[in-house]
């Protein structure tokens, strides 16, 4: 049986469009440590995303009185703004991000190839 909205409609926050555009800076951090095993990536991905959420979670509280994102019932919540527990999360999206990364630089190298 569903509950809710059965049209799946949601909402957000202006803000998470600039926040979620702070992935661009782990391209740099990708190619630095590529050569690292998987799981070490992963940690450093899921451990600068953790950071990332606390940071801007406590500007917006700062700024607006508010988050958009709200941890307050985690088991492993800092302030509310972040939780620990999801640090595997993170670290399976990070590596997703990483193999973004790779095609679409394949894509990328490909039109180039073409185009010449």
């Amino acid at each position: 049986m569903l509950n809710g909205d059965v049209t799946l409609r949601a909402w957000t926050n202006i803000w998470m469009f600039l926040i979620y555009g702070l992935a661009i800076f782990l391209e740099p951090i990708h190619n630095n440590i590529r050569h690292l095993p998987i799981l070490v990536r992963g940690g450093i991905y899921s451990t600068l995303i953790i950071i990332s959420e606390y940071i801007t979670g406590s500007f917006l509280c700062f700024m607006l009185g508010t988050c958009p994102w709200h941890y307050s019932s985690g088991p492993f919540t800092i302030q509310g703004i972040t939780r620990l527990d999801y640090f595997p999360y993170w670290l399976i999206a990070g590596l997703l991000f990483e193999k973004l990364h790779d095609a679409l630089l394949k894509i990328s190298i490909n039109v180039e190839q073409s185009s010449s």
